[in-house]
């Protein structure tokens, strides 16, 4: 397809990112302290989430809105096929001879997939309802950015977009799945602890997006604004 050529590659990351942080983000992990806000705890997927949105910026500032919705929902379809294919590998009864590691026999093997793949209802409803908000808030504002600075102040549009996606996923992934779990007094923390992470990793990969931005629009021969665009995240066609 003309103007198209490298969109497979750029859909493929973008849909190995979101599988792949899915899977990983059972373990949380020290990242150190901030000032004001104690530990840094974290699961380890904002090591690779965040290229989520970083792909996703690239989408629809070379291809387009309309383009980055489809990929989006590409995205939701692969990360549901992956869950739905590890749920059924989870219930299928192990093989007797069957060990993993250091787990010896088949019932401690099985409960070491169980604990690291499984998944609960709520984590699942919170991670793709959070990644479906942030994702096309990411690409309304993108979008929108762009037409109010006449294509003008790429930055401005990447971290502007991102503070408001990375935003809107934190908080209702950390709302919807850990309300009653962590006391009310820690939500707000952290939330803003994940939203600062990632958002600064986004301020801090500008420079690659910038090149691989423009190095995209010269190879597709394509810089759209989405003037006149149905922003309906609903709408495939």
């Amino acid at each position: 397809m003309e103007g198209r050529r490298h969109l497979p590659v750029v859909t493929g990351l973008f849909v190995t990112c979101l599988v792949v942080s899915n899977i990983i983000a059972v373990k949380v992990a020290s990242f150190g302290s901030l000032p004001g806000l104690g530990g840094l705890f974290l699961p380890v997927a904002v090591i690779l989430f965040p290229v989520s949105y970083i792909l996703g910026d690239i989408l629809t500032e070379v291809y387009g809105y309309g383009q980055a919705r489809r990929v989006i929902w590409i995205g939701f379809a692969c990360n549901l096929l992956a869950v739905a294919a590890i749920h059924l590998g989870g219930l299928l009864p192990p093989a007797p001879f069957w060990s993993a590691g250091a787990y010896d026999d088949p019932a401690s093997a099985q409960a070491a997939w169980d604990a690291i793949l499984g998944f609960t209802p709520r984590l699942l409803l919170a991670s793709f309802v959070a990644y479906l908000a942030g994702e096309f808030l990411n690409a309304y504002v993108l979008s929108r950015l762009k037409i109010a600075t006449s294509g003008r102040h790429l930055w401005l549009r990447t971290i502007g977009s991102t503070l408001a996606g990375q935003l809107a996923d934190s908080a209702l992934f950390i709302t919807i799945a850990f309300a009653g779990v962590l006391p009310d007094a820690a939500l707000p923390r952290v939330v803003l602890t994940q939203w600062l992470f990632k958002s600064a990793f986004e301020a801090a990969a500008t420079p690659l997006t910038y090149a691989v931005v423009y190095a995209l629009k010269r190879a597709e021969g394509a810089d759209p604004f989405d003037r006149g665009t149905d922003f309906n995240p609903f709408r495939l066609g």
